[in-house]
């Protein structure tokens, strides 16, 4: 008998998991999703100009190639509709449950026992959970989630219906699609925040919304096995600026856009600078009358050579053989040729930088600015933004690049070290909670062991998928599992195949978990492989934690990834209850 299986997210990860289920005719699974549609990240990005750093033609699973691409680097209207595409063809909308959010897990010694609420029907469609609160341990540095991290590499289709990738394949990064910005949403600690935000530690609703309900089913279900899919850049975090509450004008995060406020002649105020601000920035200086982006470190950018693809190249796609394959394949094979070598700090690191720096000087030709944009730390440090118009939008009359320090937000502005800026909208491009793994939700294991506690010094799990003393319990693009290279997508579709792997082992014998001897010796090896990663010199970045601890990225190759999630799971698992 099939186990019953839970999959809690419906982006990239979540999709996978459901469509390699039903490819492998197993129909007991229930995805549940928080928001009112599909998609995570891409349906939550839809600031102007949100799109993807990742060739379009890589940005698919391996098993559902996509050949109508309209531009070489997708916009997120595309990857939302490829998603819903993929959705609807393998037919599994049918059983995801919208507007229903996971609050806890409990292990009962047999199975999983999952705790919802679900919006009440007179709730908006487009509520969520979105505790943006105060910069914190691991909070993400002046970074945005659209864009994905990494290259999309472009998976094999060999093997049948759960093979991973071949050595040289790897499809595209996870996404989803946008989400207005709140407006005059109530925290449950009733601070109301400014327009725009629904408070520091709060459930946050969107425009005409009413935050999440408070007379919501509440439920919990037994599930045989639990795939988490909610990846690593969900929850929107806000910085620790005195004075926020206090700004009289419109205030949003990025990832929750205010699509009503108009932002026409306005004195808007851009926080954070990285890769989520590069692709708004140059849309909202259009716009406004004055643009201040104030930057606390500057990133390394290097230039996005967009192009829109003609219908003669889309049929060419579509219709030659192996064109498709062997142009995915191309930039698979460079980004693992050439940017891995420059994150180990190997033979293409000067490539990189000078890259980098012809980029800075060809766009911005005043030094004193080019001087301001400079980084002082290594290449691959902090997330490498891919970009051609955000470097030319700050070289525009009414757009100053402030590097001030912040000392608080007044009714007025943004107050510096060097004065206020008079501004009626602020934009937090602040990134995200990237190394809170599975925050807010409760998971509780064996013999009343807390993930939380277990994680308290930083998130772990073997192969990035399964934690000791978690049986069935399977993460994607989970801790250690990010790049700065390459396709997420590859990782999670090798993460996938690995639980399907893992699933007539536990459907035969019980619930399985990782041994913990497997998993010392898997953080010694990932520990030992850090050590020659350019992520580890001094600069503060989404990947780390508070305390310097890199939980977020993968130090290895992708084939690297792929061989060890290819190989026979159970050796390194015991079924619980046994010696």
């Amino acid at each position: 008998m099939a186990p019953s299986v839970a999959i809690i997210g419906a982006g990239f990860g979540g999709l996978c998991m459901a469509i390699q289920l039903e490819r492998a005719g197993i129909r007991s699974y229930t995805v549940f999703e928080k928001a009112g549609d599909l998609g995570g990240t891409w349906r939550d990005n839809s600031y102007p100009g949100a799109g993807c750093d990742i060739p379009s033609h890589l940005y698919s699973y391996s098993f559902e190639k996509y050949a109508s691409w309209t531009r070489r680097y997708p916009e997120q209207p595309e990857i939302l509709g490829y998603l819903t595409h993929c959705a609807d063809k393998y037919d599994v909308r049918r059983k995801i449950r919208f507007r229903t959010e996971v609050r806890g897990l409990v292990f009962d010694g047999r199975k999983w026992q999952v705790s919802t609420v679900s919006a009440s029907p007179e709730d908006s469609d487009d509520w969520e959970v979105a505790d943006a609160s105060a910069e914190g341990e691991g909070a993400a540095d002046d970074d945005g989630a659209a864009a994905d991290d990494g290259g999309g590499a472009a998976a094999d289709d060999r093997g049948g219906a759960t093979a991973v990738a071949s050595e040289s394949g790897g499809p595209g990064g996870s996404g989803g699609p946008g989400a207005a910005g709140g407006t005059g949403g109530t925290g449950p600690q009733g601070w109301s925040g400014p327009q725009g935000w629904s408070g520091a530690q709060g459930w946050s609703g969107r425009p005409g919304g009413s935050g999440v309900p408070g007379d919501g089913e509440v439920r919990t279900e037994a599930f045989d096995v639990v795939v988490m899919g909610v990846g690593q850049l969900n929850r929107p975090r806000l910085p620790d600026i005195p004075g926020m509450a206090d700004f009289d004008g419109v205030s949003f995060h990025s990832s929750r856009w205010n699509h009503a406020h108009d932002l026409t002649g306005g004195r808007v105020a851009v926080i954070g600078n990285g890769s989520s601000a590069a692709q708004f920035v140059p849309h909202v200086a259009e716009q406004a009358e004055h643009l201040y982006a104030f930057q606390r470190t500057p990133n390394w950018v290097i230039p996005k050579p967009d192009a829109t693809f003609g219908p003669l190249t889309r049929l060419a796609f579509h219709y030659v053989p192996g064109l498709q394959r062997a142009y995915r394949e191309w930039i698979y094979r460079y980004a693992e040729g050439t940017l891995y070598p420059a994150l180990a700090q190997g033979w293409s690191v000067d490539l990189l930088r000078r890259r980098a720096l012809a980029h800075l000087r060809d766009q911005v030709p005043d030094p004193e600015l080019r001087a301001r944009l400079t980084p002082d730390y290594p290449p691959g440090c902090k997330r490498v933004v891919i970009d051609s118009s955000f470097y030319p939008a700050l070289t525009r009359p009414n757009v100053s690049l402030v590097t001030d320090k912040i000392v608080r937000m007044t009714p007025e502005g943004v107050q510096t070290t060097e004065g206020t800026y008079e501004v009626d909208t602020v934009i937090y491009a602040t990134g995200f909670k990237s190394t809170e793994f599975l925050v807010p939700m409760r998971v509780v294991g064996r013999e009343g062991r807390s993930l939380e506690e277990r994680w308290k010094e930083g998130a772990e799990a073997y192969l990035g998928i399964s934690v000791p003393d978690f049986p069935n319990l399977f993460l994607l693009y989970g801790p250690n599992t990010n790049l700065g290279h390459n396709s997420i997508i590859f990782m999670i579709e090798c993460q996938v195949n690995h639980i399907m792997a893992c699933l007539p082992h536990l459907a035969a014998n019980g619930p399985i978990e990782v041994r913990p001897e497997v998993m010392a010796a898997w953080r010694r090896q990932l520990d030992a492989a850090m050590a020659r990663m350019v992520w580890g010199a001094e600069c503060q970045s989404w990947y780390k934690t508070a305390d310097g601890r890199i939980t977020n990225n993968w130090p290895g190759p992708t084939t690297l990834y792929r061989r060890l999630t290819s190989r026979p799971p159970w050796p390194a698992y015991r079924v619980v209850g046994a010696e």
